[in-house]
């Protein structure tokens, strides 16, 4: 019961990764807030946590909006009393287009969904942790957040400022008792994919070889246990940095 007590929130918790994440940190002891905008998704998970004696509660959160994402942290002290372990996994991939193809819209949709949600729950769980002196901060960034190759401009460019988001924070907030990494997953069997419309040819061309190269497909439940060991302490003295899982893939660049 390495998250005994503990007060947990993921993000995007209704289905794949995030579904993974709050399932094993709630086995773990954890209680968990499942936000998830999808939220017929997100009380599926809290049966299957509370069904295996877990303590769960759901919660329909648009993560880009900044009243929704604040309200999120709310519901976690109102309903726990606190909060010790944040999980951003929430995320959406972009068509695949390189900068040359992108729209304003686009663009301005992955920042806010992938980048800016991020900065708005870590902003309101701070000061949380700032009185506790503890806490701890994980942000589901990807491969595609260290590497120019796995996705599109959009995708690539919002998961690499949540990169320096967190290497910010890890440092800024170090003597405080705060931790805050991040993981960078390769290719996982998620429905994110789901959120791909008219793919950009030109894109998907460009990173077949990348692709090509890949060992094999991840399962969620192998990220989760990484973000089990950053939020437990056995991850005590790593802050501010970046846990790659994925099977070797970055390894071969």
């Amino acid at each position: 019961m390495e998250l005994k007590e503990k007060v947990a929130i993921v993000t995007g918790a209704a289905s794949g990764m995030g579904k993974a994440i709050a399932t094993l940190y709630a086995a773990q002891g954890a209680k968990v807030i499942v936000a998830d905008l999808n939220l017929e998704g997100a009380e599926e998970t809290v049966k299957a946590i509370t069904e295996a004696g877990g303590q769960a509660t759901a919660a329909q959160i648009n993560i880009a909006k900044r009243a929704e994402a604040e309200s999120m942290i709310d519901l976690a002290v109102d309903t726990y009393g606190t909060l010790d372990i944040l999980v951003n996994n929430a995320g959406i991939m972009d068509g695949f287009e390189p900068v040359g193809e992108i729209t304003d819209e686009k663009w301005d949709l992955l920042f806010d969904v992938n980048t800016k949600s991020v900065m708005y729950t870590m902003r309101k769980a701070i000061p949380i942790f700032l009185e506790k002196k503890q806490g701890v901060i994980i942000n589901v960034a990807s491969t595609g957040g260290i590497s120019g190759a796995h996705a599109g401009a959009a995708y690539g460019a919002s998961k690499h400022a949540v990169v320096g988001l967190t290497k910010n924070t890890g440092y800024m907030y170090g003597n405080e008792g705060i931790r805050c990494n991040a993981i960078a997953p390769g290719g996982v069997a998620t429905n994110i994919t789901s959120t791909l419309k008219e793919p950009s040819m030109f894109g998907l061309e460009r990173l077949k070889p990348v692709t090509a190269v890949m060992p094999r497909v991840g399962a969620p439940e192998e990220i989760a246990k990484a973000a089990l060991f950053l939020a437990s302490d056995q991850s005590s003295f790593v802050n501010g940095t970046v846990l790659t899982a994925d099977a070797g893939w970055t390894a071969a660049f």
